[in-house]
């Protein structure tokens, strides 16, 4: 079984992009995944920000991220690029943290015109922490993700490119993983 951390950079408490990682997160799970959810918004953030790697709950985040075969990173689109919060934790994890791992991008945004933060801010910075296969990313919509009560909904003409994503992902992640057991 594959180990996944879904990883959320949304500064908000109540989060479409946190409500997609869950929906993602449960998607993973039922192909037989180990999922962690890790929110850089629930990370102390005077650790965080001082990048203190020895605060436990900083520590804590990088072995999940050390230990994971695959690594979803996601984030609501602020300024044509990803949250400020979760450069903070990128920039705290060793320099080759996704080294032997699949990374997935996911975006969420209010326009179609920053779907480009997926391959001109996001991927740059995925790569250059070790990943040598980032599956092609997804961006979504936030009008297409609806948070009613707890309960995650997308837009179901949405949600189906979305789940051929995630699917391809999970699959690049087993694939590779006899691979890293081999080494």
């Amino acid at each position: 079984m594959s180990t996944i951390v879904v990883l959320s950079g949304s500064p908000s408490a109540v989060s479409r992009t946190a409500a997609l990682c869950a929906h993602v997160s449960d998607r993973l799970r039922r192909a037989g995944h180990e999922v962690a959810a890790l929110r850089a918004r629930d990370l102390p953030a005077r650790a965080l920000l001082a990048a203190d790697t020895g605060h436990p709950r900083i520590a804590e985040a990088v072995r999940l991220v050390e230990e994971a075969d695959g690594v979803v990173v996601a984030s609501p689109v602020y300024k044509a690029a990803y949250s400020g919060l979760l450069k903070a934790l990128l920039d705290l994890l060793p320099q080759f943290a996704f080294a032997g791992k699949v990374v997935l991008p996911l975006v969420t945004g209010g326009s179609p015109a920053h779907v480009l933060a997926i391959d001109y801010a996001l991927r740059p910075v995925l790569t250059s922490l070790g990943a040598d296969h980032v599956v092609p990313g997804w961006f979504v919509l936030d009008r297409h993700i609806t948070i009613d009560g707890g309960e995650v909904a997308l837009d179901p003409e949405h949600a189906a490119p979305l789940h051929r994503v995630v699917d391809a992902f999970a699959s690049a992640v087993d694939a590779r993983r006899p691979l890293l057991a081999a080494s």
